[in-house]
């Protein structure tokens, strides 16, 4: 009889305005993958550390995953929700059967430097030697392959070897001392290296290459299940994006690059900054060059990937939905 008793206050505590709205508020747990550390990460560090998840009611994760493929294994396994990758894993995804979906995209040019030791000091002087990547045919690859394509070189005929290293950080440390000929860096760190003598052959920022920059990947299956809270994560990484850009935040954007690049020099970390934001879109729409041009490389090692349809990876509804609704402009305040 007194648990009958119970039952009425039980459900008036339920259904009471403050119960009903601290359920409402509670954050989504989300866990967001990334392959690398680089500066190309600037708009997920700022929305994280800025609190641009938690304005939107997520409470967001950032993991570090080293390597494209192991990012793609914990997508599908549900260990992330979301990776924070460039179209390279979204392809390489899709050639191996998994229905996955770009929903954004930084930028669709790539702003790295290829840094060689300070005796290399022409094109043909690469001709036999060690290029530092994070893993064969990942974004670090192929932005060594669009470098050397500015060069007129050619891996396989000129003799030139890929070592998996690391991420940027490891890969710099690895020409630093030595461990090998030359890398495609972004800007901080390939800056640090040019001051200290080591020679800068190729900017990529000058040249007309198209790359598809990191943005959200998910699988169908969750963009079907969780629409709501992929909006919300896409509306805090365009704030994320925007907030690096506007000229007012420069002094704190400049000190999350230089918490998480380990970059000491503010002079360095300045000049890396502004070359990163000359390659950064407004409005983060997937990148379709950018990834018609990925699938070119990378299918030199996987002639499947020739096959994709570009068009069908890509899901720009939320995006589009903030464009049109003029958010995306507001966030800009009119600046150009």
């Amino acid at each position: 009889m007194t648990k009958l008793r119970s039952i009425p206050f039980l459900m008036l505590l339920l259904c009471s305005p403050s119960t009903a709205l601290a359920a409402a508020a509670a954050p989504v747990r989300v866990n967001i993958g990334a392959a690398s550390v680089s500066s190309s990460m600037l708009s997920l560090w700022a929305a994280q550390e800025q609190g641009l998840f938690a304005k939107h009611g997520i409470d967001a994760q950032l993991i570090l995953i080293r390597g494209g493929s192991t990012l793609v294994a914990s997508l599908v396994t549900g260990e992330i929700q979301l990776a924070f990758t460039s179209g390279v894993s979204v392809l390489g995804a899709a050639a191996q059967g998994v229905d996955v979906k770009m929903l954004t995209s930084i930028s669709s040019r790539v702003s790295w430097k290829l840094v060689a030791n300070p005796q290399i000091k022409t094109a043909a002087e690469l001709r036999g030697k060690r290029f530092g990547v994070q893993s064969i045919v990942g974004s670090t690859w192929m932005y060594a392959m669009l470098a050397l394509e500015q060069l007129g070189l050619e891996p396989k005929r000129d003799n030139i070897s890929f070592l998996p290293i690391g991420d940027a950080v490891t890969i710099g440390h690895s020409l630093e001392a030595g461990r090998i000929d030359a890398a495609v860096l972004d800007p901080p760190l390939s800056r640090r290296l040019t001051g200290k003598g080591f020679s800068q052959l190729v900017d990529l920022a000058k040249t007309n290459a198209s790359f598809p920059g990191l943005g959200v990947g998910v699988t169908r299956n969750y963009l079907d299940q969780q629409p709501t809270t992929l909006e919300k994560v896409v509306t805090a990484l365009t704030e994320g994006l925007a907030f690096a850009q506007l000229p007012a935040n420069k002094p704190v954007v400049l000190k999350i690059l230089m918490k998480h690049l380990r970059v000491t020099d503010s002079v360095v970390a300045e000049d890396g900054y502004q070359d990163h934001l000359s390659t950064l879109n407004r409005k983060p729409y997937p990148s379709l060059d950018g990834l018609r041009s990925a699938q070119r490389l990378m299918a030199q090692q996987n002639p499947k990937i020739a096959t994709l349809k570009v068009e069908e990876l890509v899901d720009a509804r939320f995006v589009r939905k903030l464009d049109e609704s003029g958010f995306i402009d507001r966030l800009y305040g009119g600046q150009r």
